[in-house]
Order: structure tokens, then C-alpha cells, then sequence
């Protein structure tokens, strides 16, 4: 056994051994979590020594795609002590060899490491944080050069030897294309070319990406809207938000191509849209920062900017706003329609948090503390505190064994309802976890169609 102290609370997670197999590098992190340590741990004596260790007044979490040097030198690991995820190069020491990247942009990936060249491929946002780009760096930390071009998501595959790489990119106006590549960014050869279709109302429904300032004037939020079938900007539609919204978790899923397809909300006379707040990770450390012993305020206070926007457009009608989404979409959900009554008029919520007391600690500790410590920020992130101020209409569903959030989140939200005298909705769904399967997921799926007909048409 390593001997670390084994009487305190904290986590010891995610180890990785050095090149030749002789030590172990741990990562511990404090209960509270926001100091991780790595210790380099020798496996015969139990003995080790701390290599690296970071700490910030909100917290940090651990790194679960540390690359190590296979020439035994170190170990890169992608970090957020500059506020934005950057890549840096440390050795078995604990001594910095070299900070890779120094961005105010997001690094997502490393894809490659070419020890032999001294370079390192990876993928990150660039300046615009729906994109996707592969960049190459040196192990010194210079010389950087972008290898995909233009706006849009990229993904990248590498050959077997790191000779050539294959494009795949796409925006919301292009289906893009696949190119191939050379290690220095060279275009080889455009492999195949998405036709875009010819646009027909009456079968594509059209996509936008666009910005949505917050109205403390802070952050430009992403958000995709997505139009019906035959839109006619004279018209009133209704709206539905779909969410995640979980603290960096995006939304968005980046600037790409939408398909042609149009979905069932556009199909229905339904615009959709997706909109990212300012602790999905777009905006780095900054962002998410905010979200800090505050679950469900600055989510809300977000959304409730973006419902604003959309009530400004003619064809928006504000009496059928609905939002929808499972898990932290769920909470998302809940607490729109009793922490933001009067912004969102219709909800369906699955397996819902309603107050993160009842939710797994490591998840909820991470961003909120102890309930004891912070007892005002769990009352406060709890839609069970407004359920008096609930109007609307609800429909709530939870697998009655799901092991994840457990049902008493919707129980005890229903009980608050009934106490209070409002109507909802609420569907169980037997056998089923937190994410439902087989037919319960048909009919999760076929209610939540049926409510949207309803509510918005009368159907």
C-alpha cells in the first residue's frame, strides 16, 4: 500500500505507471476538492514523494488523459491553472520542462505525441469556441501551426505511423468535406466532397448559430435556432430549449453541419433551441467559476437572458416556451418552471434532480460543498425552495430504480407540488434506470411528442 494518510477524506483515483514499470504516479485530491496532488509512488516500499500538486479557491479535477513520455522524460497533462485548458510538460522530478500552450481558448485533446520530431498534435477550439481545430506544437513549445482551415468542427484521424491525417469538417452552412493531410498541414488531396442540397422548405429546416449577450454584458452565449418546416417569419411559433446544461458540458455541439433531415420540432411547426451558459466550458475558468457553491443560479439566470432574445423575435410566440431535458436537464427543467415561472410556460423533465442534498456527493461536493457548509447555496440551487411560485405545465418521469439520481428527487418535488395545490404531470417507469430502454424508452419518447401536440396545439 501506498502510505499515504488513509484517516483523511479524500479520492485517490486515475494512477499511471512510469515507462519502465518501477513507480506509479497517484493522483490524490482532497474531500473538498480543490488541492490534487500526484505522488510517484514505489510499489515495493509504499514510499513516495509529491510531483505536482494544484490548487484554486473553487476547484480542480482530476486528469484522466495524462500522456506519458514513452522516452521516460515526463508526462503531459492538460490543466486549468491559467483558466483555460492547457498543455504542459512535466518530468518524474516535478519539474516543468515546458508549458506547451498558453491559450484563452479551450486544448481538447492530445492526438498524437511524435516524440521522435519533439512535436505534439492535439485539438482545441482556437479563438471561436464552437469550432474544432488539429494544431501541432513542439515538446519546447513553440513553433504552433493550425493544420485544419476555416470555420467549423474538424475531426481528425491519424494514420498508423503519423504520415497522414484525414479532415472531416463541417459548419452550419457547409456539409464540408474530407481532406487529406501531411504531418505539416500540407493538403493532399480533397478524398470527398458533402454536396449541399438545394434548399426546399417543405423538406430542410434551416439552422442558425448565433451569440446571446448575458446581461451583466460578460459573455456572448452560443445558441443554435432551429426552424420549421415551411417558416413563415409572420407567424407565431412556439419554442421548445433542449438542455443539458451541467457545468462544462456544452450544449452546443459545436459549429457543424446540422443534416438535412428536419427533425420531429420542425416536422411539428416547433423551433428548436440549444443554448450554452456561461459555465459550459466555453468561456474557460471564467465561466464556470460562477457556478461555484451556486448549482441553478447563473444556469437560470442565463437561460432566463436567452428567453428574453428569443421574445423579441415577432415570430416567437413567449405563451408556448417550453424547455426540456433529462438528468441536470431535468433540474434544468424543474427549476424553470418554478425558480423561472413566467419565462417557460411548458416542461418535460426526466430523471430529474430537484436538490442536490439527494444527489451523489463526489458529483455535487465538487461544485457545492458540504450541505453544512454551504447551506444557503443547496436552498437556493433547490426547485423544491420554489415550488409555491410553479405555474405552467410540468410533466416529470423517473425510472424507479435508477441508481443515479434516485427517484426520491421527483417524490420529493411531487410532495412539494401537492402540498402547494398544483397540477402536474408524472409518469414512473418500471424496471428502468436512468436511461430508460426498450419500450419505456418508445414510450417516454411517444408521451413527451404527445405533450408538446397538446400543449402547443391542442392536439
Amino acid at each position: 500500500w501506498v502510505k499515504t494518510d488513509y484517516n483523511v477524506d479524500q479520492y485517490i483515483a486515475w494512477p499511471f505507471w512510469t515507462p519502465d514499470s518501477k513507480k506509479m504516479a497517484v493522483q490524490v485530491l482532497n474531500r473538498d476538492q480543490n488541492d490534487l496532488r500526484i505522488i510517484l509512488a514505489d510499489p515495493q516500499t509504499g514510499d513516495f514523494n509529491e510531483i505536482y500538486r494544484e490548487a484554486r479557491k473553487t476547484w480542480v479535477e482530476f486528469f484522466e488523459d495524462v500522456y506519458v513520455m514513452k522516452n521516460g522524460s515526463g508526462f503531459i497533462l492538460r490543466s486549468y491553472k491559467t483558466d483555460w485548458e492547457n498543455l504542459y510538460y512535466y518530468g518524474w522530478d516535478g519539474r516543468l520542462i515546458s508549458q506547451l500552450t498558453n491559450f484563452e481558448w479551450r486544448v481538447n485533446e492530445i492526438l498524437r505525441v511524435d516524440e521522435d520530431a519533439k512535436v505534439v498534435y492535439f485539438t482545441g477550439t482556437g479563438p471561436e469556441s464552437t469550432d474544432n481545430h488539429c494544431f501541432r506544437i513542439g515538446l519546447d513549445g513553440k513553433n504552433l501551426l493550425q493544420m485544419t482551415k476555416g470555420p467549423g468542427v474538424h475531426n481528425v484521424s491519424i494514420s498508423p505511423k503519423g504520415s497522414y491525417y484525414t479532415d472531416t469538417w463541417s459548419n452550419i452552412s457547409d456539409p464540408g468535406s474530407i481532406i487529406a493531410f501531411d504531418r505539416k498541414g500540407k493538403t493532399i488531396r480533397e478524398i470527398h466532397r458533402f454536396e449541399k442540397p438545394e434548399f426546399d422548405a417543405s423538406k430542410h429546416s434551416r439552422a442558425e448559430l448565433v451569440r446571446i449577450r448575458t446581461s451583466d454584458g460578460l459573455f456572448n452565449m452560443p445558441a443554435i435556432i432551429t426552424y420549421p418546416l415551411n417558416f413563415d417569419p409572420s407567424k407565431k411559433y412556439p419554442v421548445i430549449f433542449r438542455i443539458y446544461g451541467g457545468p462544462n458540458s456544452k450544449n452546443i455541439p459545436g459549429n457543424r453541419w446540422q443534416g438535412e433531415n428536419p427533425s420531429w420540432d420542425s416536422q411539428n411547426g416547433i423551433i428548436t433551441f440549444t443554448v450554452d451558459h456561461r459555465g459550459s466550458g466555453h468561456f474557460g475558468k471564467k465561466g464556470l467559476d460562477y457556478l461555484y457553491r451556486s448549482l441553478g443560479k447563473w444556469e437560470i439566470l442565463d437561460y432566463i437572458d436567452a428567453v428574453k432574445w428569443l421574445r423579441e423575435k415577432p415570430y416567437v410566440d413567449p405563451e408556448r416556451m417550453g424547455i426540456t431535458g433529462s438528468s441536470y436537464g431535468g433540474y434544468m427543467t424543474c427549476l424553470a418552471l418554478t425558480k423561472g415561472a413566467g419565462y417557460w410556460t411548458h416542461g418535460f423533465a426526466g430523471s430529474s434532480v430537484t436538490d442536490f442534498r439527494l444527489y451523489d456527493n463526489i458529483y455535487t461536493e465538487r461544485f457545492m460543498d458540504t450541505p453544512q457548509d454551504n447551506p444557503e447555496g443547496y436552498k437556493d440551487g433547490s426547485a423544491l425552495t420554489y415550488a409555491a411560485n410553479y405555474k405552467g405545465k410540468l410533466f416529470m418521469t423517473h425510472g424507479d430504480i435508477d441508481d443515479n439520481v434516485h427517484m426520491q428527487n421527483s417524490i420529493y418535488l411531487i410532495s412539494r407540488l401537492q402540498d402547494e395545490g398544483k397540477t402536474f404531470q408524472f409518469m414512473i417507469y418500471p424496471g428502468n434506470r436512468h436511461g430508460y430502454t426498450g419500450q419505456k424508452a418508445l414510450h417516454s419518447r411517444n408521451e413527451a411528442n404527445a405533450f408538446w401536440l397538446s400543449s402547443f396545439f391542442g392536439k
